[in-house]
């Protein structure tokens, strides 16, 4: 298998969906439009591929020169453990540049992953939750 990254071949919203359901990525994937607005309002979306197949997505938005928020990190469970998350974020840092930093919020089942590939965890991060 031979993995391919990519900055400029964005995927169409279905495949987007169809990778967030196998990695079990909550996302409001029934809302074909939402999922197309995040995508379209998205400004750093790097893709793998294994062949056609859309194994994995980072999707950031970012200011190029101090944050990025990196909203979306999906691999394809048959791919995971191949190091495709960790080389989605390597792209994502090499891509904002050191003086960026890069931020998420963590799925629960993705908590301990995390910090094993370079994060650190913070304690003094706020929210105002979204309507559902």
């Amino acid at each position: 298998m031979r993995i391919t990254y990519s900055f400029d071949k964005t995927p169409g919203i279905d495949q987007v969906i169809e990778l967030y359901e196998n990695a079990e990525l909550p996302r409001p994937l029934s809302d074909r439009e939402r999922m197309q607005k995040m995508y379209d309002n998205s400004n750093l979306i790097i893709t793998a591929w294994d062949g056609d197949l859309l194994v994995g997505v980072s999707r950031s938005i970012t200011d190029w020169a101090w944050s990025c928020y990196l909203a979306d990190l999906a691999v394809r469970k048959s791919h995971q453990k191949e190091g495709i998350g960790r080389a989605l974020i390597k792209l994502t840092r090499e891509r904002v540049g050191e003086q960026s930093m890069v931020l998420l919020l963590s799925v629960p089942t993705a908590l301990e992953y995390y910090p094993k590939v370079g994060f650190t965890k913070q304690e003094s991060s706020f929210i105002l939750n979204r309507k559902e």
